[in-house]
């Protein structure tokens, strides 16, 4: 019996089964303890952007952590790499001007947003703006306040009420969210969270014009619209560094993580646009709030030579490449009498949906059959995610190995 307690897991079932012990990877594989070869179906958990084995991204980290690996970024301290971090997704962020506080990851950066709209609201002289609302189906990491935001219902179970001031709408209907505004009063609500594709819930696109109209609704009624992008920034859309950017949703905040650095080492961010940093800029406010890593020099060095491989490689274009290729060749197996519908179509993400979700464990070991590393997500979606380096005869050969595996 191993001492490791895994995330999201029956231990018992892991006991007695073993765990799926990944030793290497390279590019779009993966290899087991015993030298098996899989396709990484879902790119670690979203974010092997630029693929694994990346020797420039371990030798950018090992030469600041030689250098410094890390201090503080409390008070005036930081050190000169996050400094430049900082600079550098502040020119390519959605809103031009953004300010960027750095986390541990995308729960984090879930939870600095809840806090920072609240007190936003505070400094702007209207306390009572605390009602935060999320979307059923969707993951907002599991802080208090992403689990007690998120809309997976099982994921709150066994912990009581964890944030009194927390709603969900429906996912897919704008009009949800508006009833829900005219019931309790605009001027109670702070802030609505969005996924702009659900992730984790089982990888939902978003219906035609419904990023936009809630985007409205938020303007409309001075509600703060933070985007979660922790699953699709960093490229992950597919042509844009950001869904914001894409659907030009300009956010007043935007959280992070994941392809920040393809996770090679954990940090995340958020992005702050003028109007939410203004108050606390012009001196004389602290917002005590921040994290013993948040900024973390070595991160920080990653996550420059992570956009440097992005960007020189033209990895953006080759998502928006692999949001046509999954399409193609995943879609045919929605004939599948196993499979009730695909979702793709929409950044370099697709899910197969079981027709019986019960089937989604059995399904991840036969996939692993075929070799290919996957995952179940919601209620049965298998996902897939891949990096962005991934070849079209991989994307080919990973869509046989589910139609085998469904077989």
């Amino acid at each position: 019996m191993g001492a490791l307690w895994h995330g999201f897991a029956d231990m018992g079932a892991v006991e007695r089964e073993g765990a799926f012990v990944v030793a290497r990877g390279d590019g779009a594989y993966i290899w087991d303890r015993d030298d098996n070869r899989y396709l990484d179906a879902t790119g670690g958990l979203w974010f092997t952007n630029v693929g694994h084995g990346r020797r420039e991204i371990a030798d950018a980290v090992a030469a600041q952590l030689s250098t410094l690996a890390h201090y503080s970024n409390f008070g005036d301290l930081t050190a000169p790499v996050t400094q430049e971090l900082a600079q550098r997704l502040s020119e390519i962020a959605p809103v031009p001007g953004s300010k960027i506080l750095f986390t541990s990851g995308g729960s984090d950066s879930v939870d600095t947003a809840a806090k920072l709209v609240r007190r936003y609201w505070q400094e702007l002289g209207r306390p009572e703006k605390t009602l935060l609302i999320g979307r059923r189906l969707a993951y907002h990491g599991m802080h208090v306040a992403g689990t007690a935001l998120g809309g997976i219902p099982v994921n709150r179970e066994g912990y009581g009420e964890l944030m009194p001031d927390a709603r969900t709408v429906e996912w897919n209907e704008a009009e949800a969210l508006r009833a829900l505004i005219e019931a309790v009063g605009a001027n109670r609500i702070a802030a609505f969270f969005c996924e702009p594709i659900i992730g984790a819930g089982g990888v939902y696109l978003p219906p035609e014009g419904y990023l936009t109209e809630v985007r409205r609704l938020c303007r409309e009624h001075d509600i703060l619209f933070v985007a979660d992008e922790v699953v699709t920034g960093f490229g992950r859309i597919g042509g844009s560094w950001f869904a914001s950017t894409r659907f030009g949703l300009e956010p007043d905040l935007m959280t992070t993580a994941k392809g920040l650095t393809s996770g090679y080492l954990p940090m995340g961010a958020v992005f702050a646009a003028p109007r939410v940093a203004e108050p606390f800029f012009a001196g004389g406010v602290w917002f005590r709030h921040g994290y013993t890593y948040g900024g973390h020099a070595g991160a920080a060095a990653a996550a420059m030579a992570n956009l440097d491989i992005l960007e020189r490689e033209h990895l953006l274009d080759a998502s928006k490449n692999l949001e046509s290729l999954l399409h193609e060749h995943f879609s045919p197996l929605s004939a599948h009498p196993r499979v009730a519908e695909v979702r793709s179509g929409l950044g370099a993400v697709a899910a197969v949906q079981l027709a019986d979700p019960t089937e989604g464990p059995a399904m991840v070991k036969a996939l692993r059959a075929q070799g290919v590393s996957g995952r179940a997500a919601g209620q049965g979606a298998l996902q897939i995610s891949p990096s962005f380096v991934i070849t079209e005869q991989q994307v080919a050969d990973m869509a046989a190995s589910f139609e085998r595996a469904l077989g």
